[in-house]
């Protein structure tokens, strides 16, 4: 193996970057010059993407996906939008820590990125907290409603109602976390009040602090504003015209509800009259959602799930996320195989990662549910033996393993599993076998990732969502969140551990996620994408430790996808002539290149950090 960082170095400037696209908040970004110390030495400012053969037009398209970087010795803030990465920096500069700073990310981004992620929404959050060398996760993910059934994503025929009216219903709707994990995490590990922190928010929603829509945004409102309500209609397409790049975004209920929460906490949200205007819109939109399920709502403080790849430690976030097994046992599947010894463009380097991601997602599909109320066998997924015996499925002659069933790892666990389904569910394995996929749109979700580390050495990698852009597309009136559409990630037909069930938390691939090498924190990453997140985290892993890629080099490199089913996404980069090598193993690659992820991520070393944002997407990083 390589050293890790090496080729190329890792990168840093004598100012902190932006994406270099001149979208807004981009000047005001450039005013920092914090660099303290030894970081200078870590590089040069953007890093080309590693040395490996290409052509010329190959070349160009990674170039345009360079990841922006930045380095610092007294903090890092790395997120998607300048406006969001300055306030969290601006934290930091005045005294708060990493987890003051993260919140004040999320409040940003919910002004700033309403499509992505907000108060309407959840998630997933890992803290280290370095006096206590501890990492919790602090796990928001919506709830559905007491009110929720196992059918209720039926029609009268007893079938799935079409994925894209789903995402508009109100029983899509879960009760959002996000606002409550911001007072818990700060409460716990902050240093800041919440009405400190949602200050910048305030500014950025109600035009005091001028924003314009960017062409993500603009693109993502032309695309969902079929499905906006009339709130939503109000603020995003005025007048049935919806905003385009370079209009003023303002968005006064919102930064009502914003100085609200300042003023008298939380309470409000999920206990007073913001829970009750949350409720009746949802009704309104046929869902059961009422204020006294707001009114439940709590988070949960965990520890993430393990996996190792050489002497790299992954940890990531547990069930009810996915991520954390599933990536470990990707890790686990692919390391013996050593692919240090093809290039990292080989077709048997993705030959390997499409079998492995096939094992992997079948045995997520069927044993994987909220740990809560579902038994997974989460130790007989990677006991040793039973990866071994999945790994003996993996032939390099040819593919195989595109719709393949799942293992048995209960026979590798301890015990037998005590619960997989609703107490109610008497389904049969042939009732659970013919539950469907939903469309690969569905599956990409349009979540944000941010990631913040101080002077102490804290970090938060954090991942937001109200699952698809704009969610549901109903807007809370008077109000101004977007309310999420997380439980269309429960299997639509009942039976299985990733059915409905009152209180329970649908399944999920986000994977925030912080690595330790010789037992110190090493990198923080995190992505949105959906299902793909798991698979743009695993590949950001394998690249550094298997490849010898520094960070931006391993963060740029060309991503591909595949599940249970047969077909492989791809990025552009990955050549002609590779893709050709892969039908004719048996792959089924699909035509068209689709972008997979926008990862978020921060590099711990000597004393210093790394910022690195994703080129595939706006995103910027500051260093202090």
């Amino acid at each position: 193996m390589t050293e890790y960082g090496g080729k190329g170095g890792d990168g840093a400037s004598d100012r902190p970057k932006t994406d270099g696209s001149g979208t807004e908040g981009s000047t005001t970004t450039y005013r920092r010059t914090f660099l303290k110390g030894s970081a200078a030495a870590i590089g040069a400012s953007t890093i080309p993407v590693s040395a490996v053969r290409a052509s010329e037009a190959e070349q160009e398209n990674r170039a345009e996906r360079q990841a922006v970087t930045d380095a610092g010795t007294e903090g890092m803030v790395s997120s998607v939008h300048p406006r969001a990465t300055e306030a969290g920096a601006d934290v930091l500069q005045e005294g708060g820590n990493a987890i003051d700073a993260a919140v004040a990310v999320q409040f940003a981004l919910n002004a700033v990125q309403p499509h992505s992620s907000g108060i309407g929404g959840g998630g997933f959050m890992l803290v280290y907290v370095a006096e206590e060398d501890e990492l919790y996760s602090i796990d928001n993910r919506e709830r559905a409603p007491l009110g929720a059934t196992a059918d209720m994503f039926l029609n009268d025929e007893g079938e799935p109602i079409p994925f894209e009216e789903r995402i508009t219903l109100g029983e899509a709707v879960g009760v959002p976390g996000t606002l409550r994990a911001c007072d818990v995490a700060l409460k716990r590990f902050g240093t800041r009040d919440l009405s400190e922190l949602i200050a910048p928010g305030i500014e950025l929603a109600s035009g005091a602090c001028p924003v314009t829509v960017d062409e993500p945004l603009a693109t993502a409102i032309a695309e969902e504003q079929r499905k906006f309500n009339d709130a939503a209609q109000s603020v995003f397409a005025p007048g049935g015209e919806p905003l385009e790049a370079g209009d003023e975004l303002v968005q006064p209920a919102l930064a009502d509800t914003f100085r609200q929460i300042k003023e008298e906490g939380i309470g409000p949200f999920y206990k007073g009259d913001i829970a009750t205007a949350t409720a009746e819109v949802v009704q309104e939109h046929g869902g059961s959602m009422t204020a006294d399920d707001l009114a439940r709502y709590n988070v949960t403080i965990d520890h993430p799930d393990v996996g190792e790849y050489g002497d790299l430690t992954v940890r990531t976030q547990s069930l009810p996320s996915s991520g954390g097994l599933t990536i470990a046992q990707i890790l686990q599947l692919l390391e013996a195989f050593d692919l240090g010894q093809y290039e990292r463009r080989s077709a048997e380097t993705y030959h390997a990662l499409i079998e492995a991601f096939h094992l992997a997602y079948a045995d997520r599909g069927e044993y994987m549910g909220d740990k809560a109320l579902v038994d997974a066998p989460w130790q007989g997924l990677l006991d040793e033996e039973y990866v071994d015996q999945r790994r003996s499925l993996i032939g390099f002659e040819s593919a195989g393993l595109a719709g393949v069933e799942p293992g048995d790892p209960w026979a590798y666990q301890p015990g037998d599993p005590y619960r997989v389904s609703a107490a109610t569910d008497d389904a049969s394995e042939n009732e659970t076998s013919k539950r469907t996929a939903s469309p690969f749109r569905s599956d990409l979700g349009q979540t944000t990732h941010f990631t913040t580390a101080d002077s102490d050495g804290n970090l938060v990698s954090w991942t937001s969502t109200i699952e698809q852009f704009f969610g549901t597309g109903i807007m809370v009136p008077d109000h101004g969140f977007m309310l999420n559409n997380e439980l269309t990630d429960f299997d639509a037909e009942p039976g299985g551990p990733n059915e409905v069930e009152p209180t329970k938390r649908p399944l999920s691939s986000t994977s925030p996620t912080i690595v330790f090498k010789e037992g110190e924190p090493f990198m923080t990453v995190g992505s949105p994408g959906g299902k793909t997140i798991i698979t743009t985290v695993s590949q950001i892993v394998l690249n550094v430790a298997e490849f010898g890629m520094s960070v931006p080099e391993a963060i740029a490199e060309p991503r591909i996808y595949a599940d249970v089913d047969p077909a492989v996404m791809w990025e552009e980069g990955v050549s002609s002539e590779g893709r050709q090598r892969l039908g004719e193993l048996g792959h089924e690659i699909e035509q068209e290149s689709t972008p997979l992820g926008n990862a978020q991520a921060i590099l711990v070393r000597d004393g210093e950090y790394l910022g690195v944002a994703d080129g595939r997407r706006d995103g910027s990083v500051i260093g202090l």
